[in-house]
């Protein structure tokens, strides 16, 4: 939460200062391990496993990219690094003006704009506003990887060989594990009955899971959690609850639940029982060193959760059994 003497501006102006202050050339800062900075969570997880090195991500677990704001330390940090990953498309739409100050510096890479507009869903009520969530379909986050493998691939230039030389395999390996997370959640996806495949979350953050798996999303904010929920859009979900007979909708863990919570009472006023189906990670990860908190984990936690709550079949630890109990 930023302070209230650290308005956007002044962070900005910040930022500027620190650059100017750089005054030297940036051949010479650069050293191995090479000093990554991401911002969310999904591509930290990327950089660490093909760099093979310690890299800082700014947003945690728990934290909504849609509102963050930078910090004095997050400004320190950006400005040091070697390489800056960031999603783009409008996620983190807070940051937007500090990524363009730095990209005067150095590498400052926007990882989701490098994919192929036409695979990018977009809402009637936002035409101009690509979907950002673009990690909900491995399949389409293979790319974004194969985006940040070329980014860090291009920071190593003139840094010590024996790390770029790993980098192959490592991306190699890490495309292996999200390979065969998708194919876990096409299996167990594929047994939730066909008319059970609606799922209702927080917000829009679901829809191009729902394009690779055949599932109908309903998200109760749009696709920015900066969006309010209106009163509206509260009673035709629960229309559709009822009348589609739906048992379970899903809570976020970067997104407040009281309006879930209104959705159930609403459904149970009119006779019908509905249940929290699980807590789904959408614009974050989970916890840090847990399974759940690398991107093929949180996928596999999403897919075992949704299937379960749906009447699929998943087994309870999920695709590598490494899900905490009780998922």
């Amino acid at each position: 939460m930023m302070t209230p003497s650290l308005s956007r501006r002044s962070l900005l102006a910040l930022g500027a200062a620190a650059l100017a202050g750089l005054s030297l050339p940036r051949a010479a800062r650069t050293q191995t391990p090479l000093r990554i900075v991401a911002t969310t969570g999904m591509i930290a997880d990327a950089a660490r496993a093909i760099s093979g090195g310690g890299v800082q991500g700014l947003m945690g677990p728990g934290v909504d990219p849609h509102g963050y704001r930078q910090t004095r330390s997050d400004i320190a940090a950006l400005v040091s690094a070697d390489l800056v990953l960031w999603h783009g498309l409008r996620l983190e739409a807070q940051l937007a003006g500090l990524m363009e100050t730095l990209q005067a510096r150095g590498p400052v890479v926007a990882v989701a704009e490098t994919v192929d507009p036409a695979r990018l869903l977009r809402s009637p009520d936002y035409p101009d506003q690509p979907d950002p969530h673009l990690w909900m379909d491995p399949d389409l986050w293979l790319q974004v990887v194969a985006a940040i493998a070329d980014a860090i691939t291009g920071a190593t230039t003139g840094a010590d060989p024996e790390p770029a030389e790993t980098l192959p395999a490592n991306a190699a390996a890490y495309r292996a594990e999200i390979t065969a997370v998708q194919d876990y959640a096409k299996c167990v996806l594929a047994s939730v009955p066909p008319a059970a495949r609606v799922l209702v979350t927080a917000h829009d953050a679901f829809g191009y899971f729902g394009r690779a798996y055949g599932f109908e999303v309903e998200g109760l904010q749009g696709i920015s959690t900066e969006s309010e929920a209106g009163l509206a859009r509260i009673r035709d979900l629960v229309d559709l609850l009822v009348e589609r007979d739906i048992r379970a909708v899903f809570v976020e863990s970067s997104v407040p639940d009281r309006a879930m919570r209104a959705l159930i009472e609403g459904a149970a006023a009119r006779g019908h029982t509905v249940v929290i189906g699980g807590e789904l990670y959408s614009d974050a990860m989970g916890p840090e060193g847990s399974h759940e908190g690398t991107y093929p984990g949180m996928i596999d936690h999403n897919v075992t959760t949704i299937a379960r709550a749906l009447g699929g079949s998943a087994p309870e630890r999920g695709a590598f059994g490494k899900l905490a109990a009780g998922t």
